[in-house]
């Protein structure tokens, strides 16, 4: 996003020159407005910050600055003035201002320095700001993970041992259960919260360029490696790395990653140099691993080496009533971030819910419940508002005659032919690999024109 600047100047040549200065950085908006009344009549704009002439001919420069802080101290002030006397700087700095520059041949590269000081002075406040949000709120477990069923409770008491230790965690559970949520919850609330979190979809990964993503490379490894490149391993120092979807891992990557664990130093692609690392390792997977090993699909050795602590999150059908408590909290947030009021959930529409079974468990509920939000009227959402996988007969879904597999093979299949038989986008948007895909197709279980 652009970072927003008011310019007050009043002299129309020399508000274009100091515009057309501020604009050489492409990141920069620049506004540029003559009276001080027409730019706080903008102020619902939001600037990120105002440059404003002292001597102005509808208001004063204190009065302006005053009226400037009043309606909102957070927005940082550089006064611009042909004025030498050193009290006036004193006094509107004591005002508020966070710098005074004097209308000389250098004001063009004092006002540009003093820009990027304010700008990462924000940015570092605004960074400092996150984290304490992160740490202090966002990944409680009781806040970031809603329910109070049975089911979760069980994870919950996982969870807490796994917080309190570094050992390695393996997450299972169908698609859409919120496995990365859970490895957030473990970092942010463990002793390596302060440093990186770093997430990779193994299934995302084009098979050639998977090594290079997770070890490095260096400069001129391969075609297109213009510049070194940390991987993610080196990224996570210190912290945590989640490798989600790991059951999609080639076999042969599945060998370097087993060494890298072993050993705890990666490698750059192209390097010879070993680089040492301290990570803790959080997988994830909608396969059943094991399995996968007695198929051939995974490395038995890799397996027991990434299993640690396993912790199975249970689909929504056998969540209880945390249903109705996850309808409440999305539907609050869809709310919030369409600036709607929040509505109800009619009775009619709490029994469409509780009837379906939700194979895309909470990431579906929360897709049908930000639709819902949006469409209801009269503050209270109905049945008909309530649409399940954009156009899938819902009655089909619902009804009790077909097992979780075709209701899940069906959603696959819709979203197939809607992406033009696009295997990789289809695998993207369910979040699910690539390989099972192909493997309901050659099984025939779905299919291509």
């Amino acid at each position: 996003m652009s970072y927003k600047i008011f310019l007050v100047e009043d002299d129309p040549w020399y508000g274009q020159l100091l515009t057309h200065h501020l604009s050489l950085n492409p990141d920069y908006e620049v506004i540029l407005f003559e009276k001080g009344r027409e730019m706080l009549s903008n102020l619902h704009k939001k600037p990120g910050l105002i440059c404003m002439d002292f001597g102005l001919p509808d208001i004063k420069g204190e009065t302006l600055l005053n009226e400037i802080q009043s309606r909102d101290n957070s927005i940082p002030v550089i006064v611009i003035s042909g004025q030498e006397e050193i009290s006036v700087a004193v006094n509107l700095l004591k005002l508020g201002a966070r710098d005074y520059i004097i209308k000389d041949s250098h004001a063009k590269d004092l006002l540009w320095r003093s820009v990027i000081n304010i700008r990462e002075t924000q940015n570092l406040r605004e960074e400092v700001s996150s984290l304490k949000e992160q740490l202090n709120t966002k990944f409680q477990i009781d806040k970031g993970i809603i329910g109070n069923s049975t089911a979760i409770k069980k994870t919950f008491r996982l969870l807490e041992k796994a917080v309190q230790t570094n050992i390695n965690v393996s997450l299972t559970g169908e698609t859409g259960t919120g496995k990365e949520v859970f490895a957030k919850v473990i970092h942010f609330n463990g002793d390596r919260k302060k440093k990186p979190f770093v997430a990779i979809n193994m299934a995302a990964i084009p098979k050639d360029l998977a090594e290079s993503e997770l070890f490095g490379h260096e400069k001129g490894a391969f075609t297109g490696a213009d510049n070194l490149r940390k991987g993610k391993f080196e990224e996570a120092n210190g912290g945590t790395i989640f490798l989600d979807e790991i059951a999609e891992m080639d076999m042969s990557l599945q060998v370097k990653l087993l060494r890298v664990l072993q050993e705890r130093e990666v490698v750059r692609v192209g390097g010879n140099k070993p680089i040492p690392f301290s990570v803790r390792l959080i997988t994830a997977t909608h396969k059943n691993l094991a399995e996968e090993v007695k198929k051939g699909n995974f490395r038995e050795d890799l397996y027991f080496r990434i299993i640690g602590m396993p912790i199975e999150l249970p689909p929504l059908r056998e969540r209880d009533n945390d249903l109705y408590l996850l309808a409440k909290h999305f539907i609050a947030e869809a709310a919030k971030e369409n600036g709607l009021k929040v509505p109800a959930l009619s009775s009619g529409a709490r029994e469409k819910l509780a009837s379906y079974p939700f194979p895309g468990n909470v990431r579906e509920l929360k897709a049908v419940l930000d639709l819902a939000t949006v469409m209801c009227d009269g503050g209270e959402i109905q049945p008909d508002d309530i649409s399940f996988h954009g156009g899938i007969n819902s009655d089909l879904l619902i009804s009790g005659t077909k097992t979780l597999r075709e209701h899940t093979n069906d959603i696959i299949q819709y979203y197939l032919s809607k992406n033009e038989h696009n295997v990789i986008k289809t695998a993207e948007i369910l979040d699910i690999g690539k390989s099972t895909i192909y493997n309901l197709l050659k099984s025939g279980e779905i299919s291509t024109p």
